[in-house]
């Protein structure tokens, strides 16, 4: 199991801060309520910056995707053997982390109904536009870029390495995220999804498991085109 507490507990972080973001910024009685998209892309990459620095203290290679773990093992990047431990540390993480939002806001959930902000968008993405293929192209091109370009950091666990990842993410979530809210992760989107869906959230509304493919599929086409692209670049 090495590399799983890494990987569980940099999840975790790495889904409180950013979930914790959206329920922030949507839930009523919050001093964040309303805030810009910029202010939301910057909290999702200090999120992933110091996901990636606790899970590299925590013996992990800072993954916190499964678009990571995947793409690195089929292109021959990652010994297959680690690759159970490291989704089931980023799965669970991704869990528990949106299981402690629902607890630290549940005043207020209680005080904000659907209408008002109160949905499955405070944990999981959505698309601005409902078009399938569009969708799909968007977060499979969006973690194209993000896999393609972590390739070329080396171990992104280092020194301020993970702040550049961080950037990263911000930097594609200002410029290529407003289509689909950027999910880049199966794990960020699926268990937080999955969370909403099974715990007492209230005013609990549709978790729109329809759309849920496109966060899991695109990510994962992404990442798997980008590490053989960089073992092909690499000669």
């Amino acid at each position: 199991m090495t590399g799983f507490l890494g990987e569980f507990f940099g999840t975790l972080v790495l889904i409180l801060f950013g979930v914790g973001c959206g329920a922030g910024v949507n839930l009523k009685d919050n001093y964040a309520r309303g805030q810009n998209w910029m202010f939301i892309t910057l909290a999702w990459g200090m999120a992933v910056t110091f996901g990636v620095y606790l899970a590299g203290e925590l013996g992990s290679q800072g993954h916190l995707n499964p678009a990571v773990t995947l793409g690195f093992a089929s292109a021959g990047l990652f010994p297959w053997s680690e690759v159970l431990p490291y989704l089931l540390g980023q799965s669970l993480g991704a869990f528990v982390g949106a299981s402690l939002i629902v607890l630290y806001y549940y005043p207020q959930f209680q005080a904000t109904s659907n209408n008002e902000g109160n949905s499955v968008g405070i944990f999981a993405t959505g698309p601005a536009l409902d078009r399938p293929i569009f969708n799909f192209l968007s977060e499979c091109l969006a973690t194209f870029f993000f896999i393609l370009i972590l390739l070329n950091l080396g171990d992104f666990t280092q020194g301020l390495k993970p702040l550049i990842v961080g950037l990263l993410i911000m930097v594609i979530g200002q410029t290529l995220g407003g289509t689909t809210g950027f999910a880049l992760n199966p794990a960020r989107d699926l268990m937080p999804r999955l969370a909403y869906s099974i715990l007492p959230v209230p005013h609990k509304a549709d978790a729109h498991w329809n759309y849920a493919w496109v966060p899991l599929l695109g990510p994962l086409c992404g990442g798997i085109l980008a590490s053989f692209l960089h073992v092909y670049l690499q000669g």
